[in-house]
């Protein structure tokens, strides 16, 4: 099982079997956090800290949007200002133009108000999240023209192979570990505030990845990516087991992430993918939290798609996880290990695409008519690390990747990706075949690939940005 907090050391490459069933301690304490009534206004995160120094409490504020367009109306009427942009991390004199940000400030709140559905309970963590209980056919997926009223579909037959031992534990985010949860027939979500948007590089395109120009075997904008592949066959899902951290970025504007991506067309503007996995994301949820995370585009990132529950798209069918939530805990160097298990796979009745997390929990489904190629099949599957380097100070930046360690330091040291399969035209699971590894800057992160007994297909990756070979 992956989601408990040990791992059978056997695993490791370069371990023996004496050593099966060792176990890891975590330090992790739960901290007991409050259930507010919906009407509770809830308007404000707490400030985020360290796990250890985190409490939980409700507060009840006024609103800031009011506060921020009478900030505006007098400053702008006074003395130039300055603001920072998204693609450039220096100070630009601007002077405000109150016409234009009460227009953004009003986007924000239709936008807010489409997001941000009725919640039958709320959930304050620890980690400042709100999480808000909403009912089921409530949640964004159903205000698509396609769904509204339609329910959400049954569990489908899940692949040939895929033997899931019971269920684990699905207290693995920080706001389910006091034991509360959302009642039967409601989901969680992550309520998205006016800072949440605010800080966001552009309003309009708020929870989508920024538009680029895609290739698989190079950079693109900035994006660098150590990641192993399979191409030239028809796949009707992935599946493997990631190993959680919590790298560093330098900046609000660079993430980090680990995960699976589903693909099908060229890698033009047509480009389908189905994402998941893990990422740090200052710039989208505000802290450098690990959080479990969905995304899906059908053009290239262009208009299409978004992460999480941030438009009609993704529909989600279980009430104990919710997408863009942290993760806790984290792997650490020459310590304790924790990875998550991933399934995405095409459902061969209804054509939907199902994500199941750890050993049989459904997270939910995209609907295929979201896409066009994927309708069918994906002709490529890809695993590993993404990061965004901006540049800082005009040097590489040092974000990290994975561990922030290179691959060579194998196990406890590096992260890695294990037990790598996809699934063929009969909805069998199968191990992967001829497996490619690629690296866009090998001298600050890299990757190395290899298969045994137990972790089959496996590889490390990872390194840290900016060193002495990475200038």
């Amino acid at each position: 099982m992956v989601i408990l907090c040990w791992m059978d050391l056997v695993g490791a490459p370069f371990l023996k079997e004496k050593n099966r069933n060792r176990w890891y301690h975590f330090d992790d304490r739960r901290r007991q956090h409050q259930c507010t009534p919906t009407e509770t206004n809830i308007a404000q995160e707490t400030t985020r800290g360290n796990f250890s120094n985190m409490a939980s409490c409700c507060y009840k504020i006024s609103p800031i949007i009011p506060i921020f367009v009478f900030f505006l109306l007098v400053s702008s009427s006074i003395c130039p200002v300055y603001s920072s942009e998204a693609n450039h991390l220096h100070a630009k004199n601007q002077t405000f133009r109150p016409e234009e940000e009460l227009q953004k400030l009003k986007i924000i709140r239709e936008r807010l108000n489409k997001i941000n559905k009725p919640a039958v309970k709320t959930i304050q963590s620890p980690d400042g999240d709100i999480i808000d209980c909403i009912l089921l056919h409530h949640q964004p997926a159903f205000d698509h023209p396609q769904l509204k009223g339609k329910k959400p579909l049954d569990p489908p037959e899940r692949p040939s192979g895929h033997n899931p031992n019971g269920m684990v534990a699905e207290d693995f985010q920080l706001w389910s570990m006091s034991g509360e949860s959302c009642p039967e027939g409601t989901i969680p979500i992550r309520r998205t505030t006016e800072r949440d948007m605010l800080r966001a590089s552009s309003v309009r395109r708020f929870g989508r990845k920024p538009r680029r120009r895609v290739r698989r075997d190079s950079t693109s904008n900035g994006h660098e990516h150590a990641v192993g592949y399979v191409s030239g066959d028809q796949y009707y899902g992935a599946k493997a087991s990631i190993n959680v951290w919590a790298p560093r970025v330098s900046n609000q504007y660079e993430f980090s992430l680990s995960q699976l991506w589903v693909i099908s067309g060229s890698f033009g503007d047509d480009l389908n993918t189905i994402e998941a996995g893990w990422q740090i994301s200052p710039e989208l949820y505000g802290d450098n939290y690990p959080r479990f995370f969905t995304y899906w585009t059908t053009d290239a990132y262009q208009a299409t798609g978004c992460y999480n529950l941030l438009c009609s798209g993704f529909v989600q069918t279980n009430n104990r996880i919710a997408i863009g939530a942290a993760i806790s805990p984290t792997s650490s160097y020459n310590g304790g290990q924790f990875d998550i298990s991933l399934l995405v796979w095409k459902d061969p009745k209804h054509g939907n695409w199902w994500l199941e997390f750890g050993s049989g929990i459904l997270v939910g489904y995209w609907p295929s008519f979201l896409f066009t190629h994927l309708r069918d099949h994906a002709s490529m599957v890809q695993f590993g690390g993404e990061i965004v380097n901006s540049r800082p100070g005009g040097f590489h930046t040092s974000a990290e990747m994975g561990s922030g360690h290179f691959a060579g330091e194998g196990f406890g040291k590096a992260s890695y990706f294990r037990n790598l399969q996809v699934v063929d035209w009969d909805n069998n699971l199968i191990p992967l075949a001829n497996l490619r590894v690629l690296a866009d800057h090998s001298n600050c992160y890299d990757i190395q690939g290899g298969i045994n007994r137990v972790w089959g297909n496996y590889f490390y990756y990872g390194g840290p940005g900016r060193n002495v070979r990475c200038p």
